[in-house]
């Protein structure tokens, strides 16, 4: 393993200092400066240095899915956008609700080396939602899961989803709910409103997502259990959640890059890159959300990152699949999206990478203390660029700002000490490969 020594970084955006990095841990400068003929200095005057992102909220496809995406191609994603940690949704296929599939989500994520991969378990078998998934299982296994979900799909049987919250209760996991009440969404094509009044396609309106998250808020109070939104997309969402947190509930909420940026407006094109689930909302959806990250009231960023082949989402409007790729691109949209906010790089760590390390139990992320893990992302706060989606590590092209101007580039991603990003361009895996927790 090679030492670091970043030097003139302005850390969190708050002063300059160095940052060392000794095998897999930051350690105290002084300890490299006396001898740096060893150290590999990196010189990072001008550049941000963050703690390394965590996505709560990532699709990997693999098993099963590998022609949208592979555990590997995710990673080096990952690792392109600043992230040292991402958790893996269980809609693949097989459906992540056993304990054998988790545990080899887990394995071919330490194999690929880029990125911490972690797997959610599905709440239900088969995300058919009828019984509980092996939650306790997957929970003891090898991949050590604490959060589950249908993601894609709602629990929509309240005492499914009671329950689901009972037994997670028992080892302080969590279940992130995909808010979508099916019946009122039957058929839906995109937000229900004046656009698709005009437009003539199916609407699916706020007010079920919205119900959704107000039966979970009462049924996580009576419980006393944890619960996750996630992809929060309306205004009204973002009131709930506020009062619920008012009294007491343990909810946490997350929004997507995507929904912080377009409108429904954007459907008028029928490019089915807009398609996306839940849907783009209006003008005032999206100030609610940006005000509600501000604030605190939505606690982070999830990119909510769904490749698809082009088979699948190059098609007409009605049939194209559902989702966006974001991992590469979330945090100069986030820093785009929230310009005009007073919102800082420190918040920005905070929504990125402090506040889903700790809501998932990432340890090894989300610090930038002498002692933590060395999982460290550098970004030039001043790297005009347009988005170009063929330049891009995931095999998902189905990205929204395609072509878009963007002040931010992520340059350096640092993984457990290792450096698997270079001046913005993906250098090796982590050499320990399924052992690098332990270097």
């Amino acid at each position: 393993m090679t030492d670091y020594l970043i030097r003139g970084a302005n850390v969190l955006g708050q002063g300059i200092a160095d940052i060392a990095i000794k095998g897999s841990t930051i350690v105290d400068p002084d300890l490299l400066t006396h001898d740096v003929s060893d150290v590999e200095i990196v010189d990072a005057e001008g550049l941000i240095a963050l703690p390394g992102l965590v996505d709560m909220h990532t699709h990997l496809r693999e098993p099963g899915k590998e022609d949208a995406e592979t555990i590997l191609s995710g990673s080096r994603a990952a690792a392109s956008g600043g992230f040292t940690c991402v958790h893996a949704m269980a809609n693949t296929a097989p459906v992540a609700d056993t304990a054998g599939v988790v545990e080899q989500v887990h394995r071919l994520g330490r194999t690929a080396g880029y990125t911490e991969v972690v797997p959610i378990g599905a709440v239900t078998i088969g995300l058919e939602g009828t019984y509980l998934a092996e939650i306790g299982a997957m929970a003891r296994s090898a991949a050590r899961v604490r959060i589950f979900s249908d993601d894609g799909i709602c629990v929509s049987d309240p005492l499914l989803m009671r329950r689901a919250l009972e037994y997670v209760k028992t080892f302080d996991g969590v279940i992130a709910q995909h808010a979508q009440e099916p019946r009122l969404t039957e058929g839906a094509q995109m937000n229900e409103g004046v656009v698709s009044a005009e437009l003539g396609l199916p609407g699916w309106p706020a007010v079920a997502e919205e119900s959704i998250i107000a039966r979970d808020v009462l049924l996580a109070e009576h419980v006393g259990s944890r619960l996750h939104i996630c992809h929060v997309s309306t205004k009204g969402s973002v009131d709930i959640i506020r009062w619920a947190k008012s009294r007491g509930v343990e909810i946490t909420a997350e929004v997507t890059p995507h929904h912080l940026m377009l409108t429904d407006e954007l459907v008028r094109s029928f490019d089915p890159v807009y398609k996306v689930n839940p849907p783009l909302r209006t003008e005032a959806d999206v100030t609610a959300l940006r005000e509600a990250l501000a604030d605190g009231t939505i606690d982070v960023i999830g990119t909510d990152h769904a490749p698809h082949t082009s088979e699948h989402k190059c098609s007409e409007w009605t049939a194209a699949a559902m989702g966006m790729v974001g991992m590469e691109t979330a945090l100069p949209i986030v820093v785009q999206a929230m310009a005009d906010y007073d919102f800082d790089f420190g918040d920005l760590a905070r929504v990125m990478s402090v506040t889903p390390a700790r809501i998932t139990g990432a340890t090894g992320h989300g610090s930038l203390e002498i002692g933590a893990s060395a999982n460290i992302v550098l970004i030039d706060p001043s790297s005009a660029h347009t988005i170009v989606p063929d330049d891009h590590a995931t095999k998902g092209r189905n990205n929204p700002f395609a072509g878009l101007e963007v002040s931010t580039a992520i340059t350096d991603t640092f993984f457990y000490g290792h450096r698997v990003l270079s001046g913005g361009r993906l250098s090796t895996p982590h050499p320990a490969g399924a052992s690098w927790t332990d270097q």
